[in-house]
């Protein structure tokens, strides 16, 4: 077997890059990668793929941050009712797969309360209920941490609970679960690619539709690859440039 790298002249002119895999012509495969970015319209679908799929993933963690904390909070309240809302709800979410809530979300509510939302709309609602829910355990976590006499001592110093609570126990426990925060956020990016199933045009939608056109699957897919490990890096990046300047604070180890 041999294999052989080139340049060759497609049919529609300009010279591109090709690999041939193969011990002869006819078994030869060509990977053809010049199918996606000789078109215009195939890098503005990817472009505009991206940014969606950066945009419902970072609206979707804002937002699921937000509600984790009311749930975490919910899980330390003195009614029985809010603690088990916030247990069977994270229970219901973490042992059901997104697409599932997605098509729920997207399909089932509309049809139950009679409302009508645009696809990106749909997919942002499930994705914030999703992060909600692993993002409420990490927190949890981290709020259980918290050293007990912290908190004696703030409530010796007369601080009311909400003050020691805010002050005290949130910001120690969201500096200690960071890390943990941030690799669930990845990881929960990387599963949006599934909102293309419900008409979302995410980076997922804009592969499917180059691969229905060119039929080359690798190459489209390879791509992905590329672009989702890439978006991932840099989502790391700045979530660790986030890090630095939110915990200035926190003594280094």
């Amino acid at each position: 077997m041999d294999t052989r790298i080139g340049w060759i002249q497609p049919n529609i002119g300009g010279t591109v890059f090709a690999v041939v895999w193969g011990n002869s012509r006819e078994g030869a495969v060509e990977f053809r990668f010049f199918e996606i970015y000789r078109s215009p319209e195939y890098l503005s679908l990817l472009a505009e793929g991206a940014g969606l799929s950066a945009a419902l993933a970072i609206g979707g963690g804002i937002m699921g941050l937000l509600l984790a904390t009311l749930l975490a909070s919910f899980r330390y309240s003195k009614l029985p009712v809010l603690r088990q809302i916030s247990a069977c709800y994270t229970e219901f979410i973490r042992n059901t797969p997104l697409i599932v809530q997605l098509f729920i979300v997207a399909f089932g509510l509309p049809l139950l309360l009679g409302y009508q939302w645009p696809f990106w709309g749909h997919a942002l609602l499930a994705l914030t209920l999703n992060f909600s829910a692993y993002f409420s355990e990490i927190l949890r976590a981290g709020l259980n941490a918290v050293p007990h006499g912290q908190i004696e001592a703030a409530s010796a110093l007369g601080l009311k609970k909400t003050v020691i609570f805010r002050k005290i126990i949130f910001p120690q426990a969201v500096a200690m679960m960071y890390p943990s925060l941030n690799s669930q956020f990845i990881f929960l990016f990387l599963t949006t690619g599934i909102i293309a199933e419900v008409g979302v045009r995410d980076l997922m939608y804009a592969g499917l539709y180059i691969d229905s056109r060119t039929f080359r699957s690798f190459e489209v897919y390879f791509t992905l690859t590329v672009i989702y490990i890439l978006m991932a890096l840099l989502f790391k990046t700045l979530l660790q440039l986030l890090h630095r300047g939110l915990f200035k604070w926190k003594a280094p180890r």
